[in-house]
């Protein structure tokens, strides 16, 4: 009995040190690949560069679509295609061009946020300052057709034409209207009262006030400054909503701050300024749906408890949509296949999401969240990354999870002397599970319990990386991607994705929230 224990015990103890071996054995190959053979930058690239910016409802984003489900079946993968969503109308962005013409002539900085219209080839125009009243409305509407119009503000999203724009906009011209009679009577006090004069009052305003009536005037399309670096969206009150019957017909133009200023001083001078403007907005039949894009590993001990890693696919189409989030997405890409080319079999399935819609309000991860495709309670972690294109250097976790990722990192302390990776025990008392959702895709899984640890990222060497520079902006392009930062990343990526996925147990909660 005892001789058939102890045998018993010692294959046990076999298997055990077999599966560790087994398990070193393929970090060591990660690392081996990740360092020699690394593609993260080359998945960027394609991304960025051969596909370039996808808002939902865009060819772009579809062949994205279909370009990372191809990727991940050829590493192997199960691929789980979910679609999220559609919206009525697709909107695809050629080539704009404008120009300042005369003898000052030069070149324009702009843009045009996505679901806004273009020119029915190049148009040529004289300029006019927006009316902030009904009397400079009817003085200047002879001369509004043909015009391009200078408006108030600073904004990367377009001119609310929707209904409740419209509305706004009415209240807005009945108030200075009131204001105006108001100033009448004050004018009559202060010419019979010149001792003591009352103070007029200053009317309300609101970009493009007379919205509707300069459109049915004939405008060529509004301008509005911008600040660089240059920040352009999309059409949020309308898009969804948009039908080939309904679409914008006039350009609404973001044009950079200083040439605005100079424009606009021109204007007030009483100079004549002609502008030229060739922008390629284009609109195509929808319905265009739009689809969450997962690779998943099985895992051969617990198939159904999951780890999963992510970023969203769909990007603002003003630059290429590198970093906000391309590299999140390759860095993720790149782990999987890490993993798979080292010949990794987890215990825990690890599941590789690509989301879409967040842009237009996490809508790809808040589907897979509330239609329940995987056990919430059976997530050991989400990963997500959605930041700048820096480097993974720590994690920080609570205390009923610390010994478990120390022992997972062990690897990555001579992965490369320059990042050194530190696991960082949470301070403090855990706050209360967020209540409301933001910031990025890892929001419905926190607000549901599920753990959303993400890696610390650093400039570890100081290459001047902003995220401010290029969030939403025409600057989020593929040479503000840090490749040795993204290479980094995506090996420490995979084996922390294979050190969870590889514990006896699900990560332990304790302490992850107060509630």
């Amino acid at each position: 009995m005892k001789k058939n224990m102890f045998i018993a015990i010692a294959a046990f103890l076999c298997i055990g040190t077999a599966n560790v071996h087994a398990q070193d054995k393929t970090v060591s190959k990660i690392i081996e690949l990740g360092k020699t053979d690394n593609r993260t930058m080359q998945h960027v690239d394609f991304l960025a560069n051969r596909i370039g910016g996808r808002p939902v409802g865009s060819h772009s984003l579809e062949d994205a679509e279909k370009w990372v489900a191809k990727q991940f079946r050829s590493w192997g993968l199960e691929v789980m295609v979910q679609e999220v969503g559609e919206i009525n109308v697709g909107f695809s962005r050629g080539p704009w061009f404008g120009r300042m013409l005369g003898e000052e002539s030069m070149s324009l900085h702009f843009g045009t946020p996505s679901y806004t219209a273009g020119t029915r080839g190049p148009q040529r125009g004289h300029v006019l300052m927006e009316p902030h009243n009904r009397r400079e409305m009817n003085q200047l509407k002879g001369a509004m057709k043909g015009a391009w119009v200078l408006i108030s503000g600073v904004s990367g999203f377009p001119i609310d034409r929707s209904t409740h724009g419209d509305s706004l906009r009415a209240a807005c011209i009945a108030e200075n209207e009131e204001i105006a009679k108001q100033n009448a009577e004050i004018r009559t006090y202060n010419e019979q009262h010149k001792d003591a004069p009352k103070e007029y009052i200053k009317e309300k305003e609101m970009p493009a006030l007379f919205y509707r009536e300069m459109v049915e005037a004939g405008v060529l399309g509004f301008i509005q400054s911008t600040q660089l670096p240059m920040q352009l969206c999309y059409d949020r009150p309308n898009c969804y909503q948009m039908t080939m019957e309904t679409l914008p017909t006039v350009c609404d133009i973001k044009l950079d701050s200083e040439q605005y200023d100079l424009i606009k001083r021109k204007v007030m001078n009483r100079k004549e300024v002609l502008l030229e403007f060739d922008i390629r907005n284009h609109f195509f039949e929808g319905p265009v749906k739009y689809h969450n894009v997962i690779g998943i590993m099985r895992g051969t001990k617990y198939p159904d408890e999951y780890v999963l890693a992510g970023g969203h696919l769909d990007a603002y189409d003003g630059g290429t949509g590198a970093v906000d989030d391309g590299q999140g997405v390759s860095v993720a890409m790149e782990a999987a296949r890490l993993l798979a080319a080292a010949g990794a079999k987890p215990k825990r399935s690890i599941m590789f999401c690509v989301w879409t819609g967040e842009e237009y309000g996490l809508l790809g991860s808040k589907y897979f969240v509330q239609n329940a495709t995987v056990p919430l309670q059976k997530i050991s972690n989400y990963f997500n990354r959605d930041g700048g294109p820096t480097v993974a250097t720590s994690i920080t976790v609570p205390e009923a999870m610390f010994d478990d990722f120390q022992q997972m990192a062990k690897p990555l302390a001579d992965l490369n002397p320059d990042y050194p990776f530190a696991v960082i025990k949470r301070e403090g008392a855990p706050g209360p599970r967020p209540t409301k959702a933001g910031g990025s895709d890892h929001a419905y899984f926190a607000m549901n319990g599920v753990p959303t640890l993400s890696l610390n990222l650093e400039d570890k060497k100081g290459y001047g990386f902003n995220y401010r520079d290029i969030w939403h902006t025409d600057q989020d392009l593929y040479n503000r991607v840090i490749p040795e930062y993204m290479d980094h990343s995506s090996i420490v990526t995979a084996i922390m994705l294979y050190g969870v996925a590889n514990l006896n147990h699900l990560l332990n909660r304790n302490g992850l929230y107060n509630n």
